[in-house]
């Protein structure tokens, strides 16, 4: 199928059903989003556009949403520009994805000149909100050239649907380039692993450029409506949850906890909740048990990355309440979850062969969910394929003999003290459990005896205190003296990129700055 089928599925359910509500009643309908949609595509065709590389740069905001569904009718792809970056990171990636179509809202008109002067393969500029000078409105634009005919797409599983970042967390970001194969997959996925009687409601809180966009779209055949946000704010999210009868969630680690963190986190009803979506980073074993006594047992993780999206593998509902209560599972809290039925998983070791059961390695994937591409980047591309076809994630990790995946680190943040190998996940799943610490980041520094040393930058909860002294003690009692940390420093805040994600390259750089290498 097309995906843009799978969009009209849902308006078939009913044209006058609300896709998006603000949290002040401002609904936007489906039929509404389908015109919209339609009319942008004839617009794109009108002036010849043939797979337009679509930019939309914008705030949570349904009208976000329309280029998207306009671009993927026109035959063309989706080319999500994080507002929350810094302009020369989504200039740099729009050159990369080469993108030719800007949608933007009018909070970012002062970038547009830049936008003109740096980014050349864009020639054609919209305005989502209003007019802006020489650019039209969205409104005007689709009143203007969108009266004619709308594109015929044939279904094409190989077509291009989206290419999106891959966050730039540990390095410059790279296009990554999604089919109409891999959505089909990724929406299958999503509908076999969290079925829902009646229309869900999802409440879209993080940014719409990422995980919680697509698995709106994920959830439109259901007809879904979407409560929108245009921030992450721990009070709104929990008010939002109660009063709009939220069914779906997804929010980063950084997110829940500052949920768990509010001191008015169970005053609210969350009983319409049935699956609350943790993902992006490793989540904090006790903080998921903390999570199941809170929201319910409605707290679920998946993993997957922008490379090979939702869903690689999936830690369910009844899994996870299941280890909150029982110590018997309670390691399956720190698990990932096991592989997905449309997927294949495998850990690897550096010479591309699958290690026994228990023993670590690089989390390796198969199937349709795989992207086709880094764009324009086969070196890249080649770097993580390897000759029988798996593509490596740089996620390190190990199967148990049940199935269930678990992952401590990323490769590049393995640390080598001594000649012993530590994995960050552990120390910040060990320093995470104290109960003054909201979050912590684990990662090697210089050291002239053993190479590396392991060290650990905390953010305290709020009105919390912990000494320096006290925070080592606790760690090394849960984790021995080789892999605790020999430093710590308090931080106000840890860095995060847009979507949540800690910036360990923003911490760990300083310390090895003036040397020609990051490790030791």
């Amino acid at each position: 199928m097309r995906v843009i089928d799978f969009f009209d599925k849902g308006c078939a359910l009913g044209e006058d059903a609300p896709l998006f509500v603000t949290l002040d009643g401002v609904e936007t309908s489906y039929g509404r989003m389908q015109e919209w949609s339609r009319r942008i595509a004839a617009a794109m065709a009108a002036v010849g556009a043939t797979a337009p590389h679509v930019g939309i740069w914008a705030p949570n905001d349904p009208l976000a949403f329309a280029p998207w569904v306009g671009a993927l009718r026109a035959g063309g792809c989706w080319v999500p520009i994080n507002s929350r970056n810094l302009p020369e990171v989504n200039i740099e990636f729009m050159n990369t994805a080469e993108v030719d179509w800007l949608f933007y809202h009018s909070q970012f008109a002062d970038v547009v000149p830049r936008v003109k002067a740096e980014a050349p393969t864009v020639k054609h500029f919209v305005c989502l909100d209003r007019e802006d000078g020489d650019h039209p409105s969205l409104a005007r634009f689709c009143a203007e050239h969108g009266t004619g005919a709308v594109p015929d797409v044939p279904e094409d599983r190989d077509r291009i649907v989206g290419i999106v970042s891959t966050g730039g967390t540990t390095a410059r970001s790279k296009g990554v380039v999604h089919t109409n194969l891999c959505w089909e997959t990724m929406i299958a996925s999503g509908w076999h692993a969290m079925p829902v009687e009646g229309r869900p409601v999802h409440l879209l809180a993080a940014p719409m450029t990422h995980a919680a966009g697509i698995l709106a779209f994920v959830l439109a055949p259901g007809g879904a409506k979407n409560v929108i946000l245009d921030k992450v704010d721990p009070l709104l999210l929990m008010q939002a949850i109660d009063e709009f009868r939220v069914t779906h969630l997804f929010l980063p680690p950084t997110a829940l906890y500052s949920m768990l963190a509010h001191p008015e986190v169970r005053n609210f009803d969350y009983s319409s909740l049935r699956y609350l979506l943790v993902s992006a980073a490793p989540v904090s074993p006790e903080k998921f048990k903390e999570a199941v006594e809170v929201f319910g047992p409605c707290v679920c993780q998946v993993w997957a990355q922008a490379e090979s999206p939702f869903f690689l593998t999936w830690l369910p509902p009844s899994t996870v309440a299941r280890a909150a209560r029982d110590p018997a599972y309670a390691h399956h809290l720190k698990s990932c979850g096991r592989e997905f039925m449309l997927s294949r998983v495998a850990v690897l070791d550096d010479d591309n062969r699958e290690v026994p059961i228990g023993e670590r390695g690089e989390l390796c994937m198969q199937g349709n969910l795989r992207m086709l591409e880094y764009y324009e980047n086969p070196a890249a591309t080649a770097e993580i394929r390897d000759p029988a076809g798996w593509q490596h994630t740089g996620d390190i990790g190990y199967r148990d003999a049940d199935g269930y995946f678990y992952i401590v680190d990323r490769k590049k943040d393995m640390i080598v003290t001594g000649g012993f190998n530590v994995f960050s996940a552990e120390v910040e799943a060990a320093l995470n459990a104290h109960p003054a610490v909201r979050d912590c980041a684990v990662y090697g520094v210089p050291h002239e005896k053993w190479g590396e040393a392991v060290h650990a930058s905390v953010e305290l909860k709020e009105g919390a205190s912990a000494t320096l002294e006290e925070l080592m003690a606790f760690a090394r009692e849960r984790l021995g003296g080789t892999k605790a940390p020999k430093s710590i420093d308090l931080i106000p805040a840890l860095p995060r990129s847009p979507v949540g994600k800690i910036l360990k390259r923003v911490l760990r750089d300083k310390h090895w700055a003036g040397r020609d290498r990051a490790v030791g």
